[in-house]
């Protein structure tokens, strides 16, 4: 996909990544753009931490719905967010919530990241009730926490060494899980992984929990097929969700009643996931009149 050049391409550029920004950040973007980036102070992690790296990159994008999709296959988990999250009624609301968090925790101060990961186990600790099949649930159960951290994790590495402009290498891929778990713990979960094997281990060890009930399916297609998108982004969002299909394990996507099929996959799904990638990489790239987005 070619990027827009010539006397308009600044001003297409700069209009397309403050569009993209007010969807993520919200509102009130700039002003926590700021605070967090220009707020004196120690961080949880330096410039040269590869978490920084993969949530700053645009890979996130496809990351961030493929771990939705992943985190809805744990019954549990999806009927506390079902029931609690306001998602469907507040689709940006919660995206910019999501958003200001990573930021936060990943570029802001210690302080203020620590403040964040309270306010979410506040919240957490309120969140409970019961399925429909009569089973309880606790959004502070560490077993659910832990569910959804390896999730994130798991989703976020995969897009970045997929579509990522600078894929992790070996040691910094175990680097980035490590980094994961100092956000895991403040949240609440019990020794999460600090590398990569171990992130495959536990991830194998939720798979007798894991299921599709009709509340992660109807998740799925609201995600995929009703985005609360205006049309004229309709076709690069289906890009974005045809990848986010395509980056979940095959199981998984078997469980959500999305086959894939592999030649259409390599031929075409993966080559425009990237491509629309690179064009919102561009869009929100930092300008020297721009701080860097909270995604940076």
């Amino acid at each position: 996909m070619t990027r827009p050049t010539g006397p308009h391409g600044p001003r297409l550029r700069e209009r397309l990544g403050d569009s993209l920004f007010a969807r993520v950040a919200g509102p009130e973007g700039p002003a926590t753009r700021a605070r967090i980036h220009g707020t004196p102070g120690p961080r949880w992690f330096g410039p040269d931490r590869p978490i920084r790296r993969v949530h700053g990159d645009a890979s996130m994008f496809i990351g961030g719905l493929s771990a939705l999709l992943l985190q809805s296959l744990h019954p549990l988990a999806m009927a506390a967010v079902s029931a609690h999250s306001g998602f469907r009624g507040d689709p940006w609301g919660r995206l910019q919530r999501t958003s200001t968090f990573l930021a936060v925790t990943t570029y802001g101060t210690a302080d203020s990241a620590q403040e964040a990961c309270d306010r979410v186990r506040a919240v957490h600790e309120r969140v409970r009730g019961v399925t429909g099949e009569g089973t309880p649930y606790h959004a502070s159960d560490p077993r659910l926490l832990g569910w959804v951290h390896l999730a994130e994790t798991d989703s976020f590495l995969r897009a970045h060494q997929r579509y990522g402009v600078r894929p992790l290498s070996d040691d910094d891929g175990d680097a980035y899980v490590a980094d994961t778990a100092r956000v895991a713990v403040a949240l609440g979960v019990p020794d999460p992984p600090t590398n990569r094997a171990e992130l495959a281990a536990r991830l194998t060890a939720y798979r007798g929990e894991l299921r599709a009930t009709p509340e992660a399916r109807a998740t799925a297609r609201f995600l995929l097929l009703d985005p609360p998108v205006p049309l004229v982004a309709r076709v690069p969002y289906g890009v974005l969700a045809a990848n986010a299909v395509s980056l979940l394990p095959s199981w998984a996507a078997t469980e959500l009643g999305m086959p894939r099929l592999p030649v259409v996959d390599g031929l075409f799904v993966r080559p425009l996931g990237g491509a629309v990638t690179s064009v919102v990489r561009w869009a929100l790239a930092p300008s020297r009149s721009r701080l860097p987005s909270p995604a940076e």
